[in-house]
């Protein structure tokens, strides 16, 4: 398995898709429910790799994660062949709390100064969408370019 097994909540939202990818891959009803029943290893696999595919396409189209604690923000935008990151690192003392859309509001708008910017690029040391799947299991989640751009101005 490349990335995770879709949970069972997702994979309701997504039942239509899996039956079709079950059919497209010689699977009909009936015979998914013998797999169910008589080779349920079988059947693991073949929702693994449904899984697998449904997160590399979501992954694709994937531009920006923000990943926010109390102390800092880093925003990552993943282009082809690189990813670059702005970070927001609060200064020791500061009682900014970086966790929240309004901390960083009210942080960058009436202390700047309690702020430390960096930023940096890097070449994918793995797969583009691999890095994007390893940055979302640590607790990264989507964010956008309006919230990029933004931060890019201030620097």
């Amino acid at each position: 398995m490349k990335y995770r097994m879709l949970s069972d909540e997702e994979l309701q939202h997504l039942e239509g898709d899996l039956k079709a990818f079950l059919i497209i891959n010689g699977v009909h009803g009936e015979e998914w429910a013998m797999l169910n029943q008589e080779e349920p290893q079988k059947a693991l696999e073949l929702v693994e790799l449904f899984s697998d595919q449904v997160l590399q396409t979501v992954y694709e189209k994937v531009k920006f994660l923000e990943h926010r604690t109390p102390d800092s923000c880093i925003v990552f935008h993943f282009q082809e062949s690189e990813q670059e990151l702005i970070a927001i690192q609060k200064n020791p003392g500061s009682a900014v709390d970086l966790s929240t859309v309004d901390g960083i509001h009210e942080a960058l708008t009436k202390t700047p100064h309690d702020l430390s910017f960096f930023t940096s690029k890097k070449q994918y040391a793995n797969s583009r969408e691999m890095e994007i799947h390893q940055l979302i299991a640590q607790g990264a989640v989507l964010s956008d370019a309006i919230f990029w751009n933004s931060l890019k101005e201030i620097l």
